[in-house]
């Protein structure tokens, strides 16, 4: 058989669908020449789910010339400075720290009806139980899908955009910052930084029996929080920079669980907050950063701040004659983050939290606190930092005149990283795949 009749009738039983063995495969065409229309879509691939892994190393060494509480040794915070003196012994420390050290994954899953992220991230700072532990903290904890979401994220009241661009983990104590626990919907979300957002978070709060604390009566209050906390934002994005505006409201209750005892001591108050905050671009080298909050109850919201709720008289009640008060904050931002060059960075600022205190809290409960930093940062190479920072912390005592002072200085290396993986696209699923 002569080789052109050969590839004929090989090409003819292709044609027909029969496989050949050694037969090197052939397109199959249409009388236009063109792939059926099946063939087609079978190789129009949707977008496949993508991830990233990201996170730094990150190495502290500080030199505390003053003293604060030992579970906060790598940290910068003005409540946590003495009530009294050598409340933590004499003046004089050094430090070392790697806790602000953070791992975290990202993943995007794409659907026809919009995509699905999922964040999850931890860092290496023990607080609560863990306090002044090198421990997991888990950061983030929340999914959203379209404008819903839910987990543990930035609460709306808060604005993250505020922190500036400093070594120290703790940052400004007046602004407000707290991951909480949310359901949350964004139903305007643009990409000049233009959002709405609502959420109902999980309740919570602090109180400070002061004087009356060792009355047997006070130790059987127990809290309740008989709704969420309601709390939303609306955030104008543009060239300028940006201005956001935050509010909550919380219902605090507390229950005398202890009957006939001649006392009825529950009571409730309700906290509330609004901010103001903004980013401002000036130049092309300067960002500030400004916020100022105002409220009463929502301490914990605080980035440090003390108790939510303080003991006050209540005359003219002899079976209530103690109750509590949502004490009043006030908080203030001010940061210029400058960029010099390619390589080295500043941020210059200052921060204060003041507080409205009841009249039946010790002397020694906090009043007010300030907070302020000057850096210079250089980047010698992609994802690698170097950098010192002079912090300053005051405290102001509610009575008898005590105050403390804190001068710290932080030098830091940090060394980041971020790989990401997919998104290249996947094969569309068939109901065979199925």
């Amino acid at each position: 058989m002569s080789r052109t009749l050969r590839r004929a009738l090989i090409g003819a039983i292709a044609l027909l669908g029969i496989a050949i063995p050694g037969a090197a495969p052939q397109a199959v065409t249409s009388q236009a020449g063109k792939a059926p229309a099946d063939t087609a879509a079978k190789h129009q691939l949707e977008p496949a789910p993508h991830f990233e892994i990201y996170g730094f190393a990150q190495g502290d060494a500080i030199g505390d010339f003053q003293s604060n509480n030992p579970d906060w040794f790598d940290v910068n915070r003005p409540s946590r400075l003495p009530s009294s003196p050598d409340q933590f012994g004499h003046d004089g420390h050094s430090w070392f720290s790697a806790r602000q050290s953070r791992f975290g994954t990202k993943a995007t899953i794409p659907t026809t009806t919009g995509d699905i992220k999922i964040v999850f991230d931890w860092d290496l700072f023990g607080v609560g139980p863990d306090q002044g532990q090198t421990t997991i903290r888990p950061r983030h904890m929340y999914g959203q899908w379209g404008s819903f979401g839910g987990g543990q994220t930035e609460s709306p009241f808060m604005d993250l955009d505020v922190f500036p661009n400093i070594l120290e983990y703790w940052g400004p104590n007046g602004m407000l910052f707290f991951r909480n626990v949310q359901l949350f919907w964004q139903p305007v979300s643009r990409s000049n930084g233009t959002r709405v957002t609502f959420a109902l978070e999980r309740p919570g709060a602090s109180g400070d029996l002061g004087v009356v604390a060792d009355r047997i009566e006070l130790q059987n209050i127990k809290p309740r929080y008989p709704m969420p906390d309601i709390s939303g934002e609306y955030r104008l994005g543009g060239k300028f920079g940006y201005a956001k505006l935050g509010a909550i409201v919380r219902w605090l209750r507390w229950d005398d669980v202890l009957p006939n005892d001649g006392f009825d001591l529950s009571g409730g108050t309700t906290g509330w907050g609004v901010s103001l905050s903004t980013g401002l671009n000036l130049g092309k080298r300067d960002v500030l950063r400004l916020q100022g909050v105002v409220g009463a109850g929502v301490e914990n919201y605080f980035n440090d701040a003390p108790i939510d709720v303080g003991a006050k008289t209540h005359p003219g009640s002899p079976t209530r004659p103690v109750t509590g008060q949502a004490l009043g904050d006030l908080g203030l931002v001010a940061y210029l983050d400058h960029r010099w060059n390619s390589r080295f960075t500043s941020a210059l600022g200052y921060s204060r939290v003041d507080i409205d205190n009841s009249d039946l809290q010790l002397p020694t409960a906090f009043k007010s606190g300030q907070y302020a930093s000057g850096n210079l940062l250089y980047t010698p190479v992609s994802n690698v930092l170097f950098g010192g920072e002079l912090q300053y912390a005051h405290r102001d005592n509610f009575g008898g005149g005590f105050h403390a002072d804190d001068f710290r200085l932080q030098v830091s290396l940090k060394y980041s990283f971020s790989q990401k993986f997919g998104g290249a696209g996947r094969e569309p699923i068939t109901a065979q795949d199925k």
